[in-house]
Parts: structure tokens; C-alpha cells; sequence
């Protein structure tokens, strides 16, 4: 499948991407042979291969969720630069 110039506009018009028409050509003519190799890879014997969502099997490599004792308050406030206590103090953003 060849592909146009307007077709290729169109793209980049979608995409909000402007071209010189030298850079349009090139750009045809490149996606062009891009779309040509799709095309290619359509006409391969696929007859009994298992559709997949990665070439090769992927584990998830994420560990298990363990329980275990968080800081105290007074530990997690221990290195603020302003605490009351109960939790950070911070200048006000918004106004009083």
C-alpha cells in the first residue's frame, strides 16, 4: 500500500505538525516504505501461532506486600523543621 501526500497531511494536520513540502516528499516516501514492510509481514503464515501481547513471557518481577510497624508519630516528626506535635507545620498557601 502506497501512500499519498494528502494522506500523509492529513497525519500531520491531526498531529498539529507542519511541513515544508521537501519535508512532506520525504516523509511519504519514508512512511511509505514503513507501510510497505507492514504489508510484508501481513503475508506471513501465522496458521496455528497463539495470538501474544509481548514476544517473549514476562514475569511480574514485583515483590509480595509485607505487613510491618510503621514510625511512631514522634519519630516521623523528629526531623521537621516545624512540628506542633500532631503533624507538620507549614506557611500557609492559600491565606489565613
Amino acid at each position: 500500500m502506497a501512500l499519498t501526500t494528502e494522506e500523509v497531511e492529513k497525519v500531520a494536520l491531526l498531529s498539529r505538525l507542519q511541513f515544508t513540502p521537501q519535508e512532506l516528499a520525504s516523509l511519504t516516501a519514508e512512511l511509505g516504505k514503513i507501510v510497505g514492510y507492514v504489508d510484508l509481514l501481513g503475508e506471513v503464515d501465522t496458521t496455528g501461532v497463539e495470538p501474544m501481547a509481548h514476544a517473549i513471557e514476562l514475569l511480574n518481577v514485583t515483590q509480595d506486600d509485607q505487613t510491618r510497624s510503621s514510625l511512631t508519630r514522634e519519630e516521623a516528626l523528629a526531623n521537621a523543621p516545624k512540628q506542633n506535635g500532631e503533624g507538620y507545620l507549614v506557611p500557609a498557601v492559600l491565606g489565613d
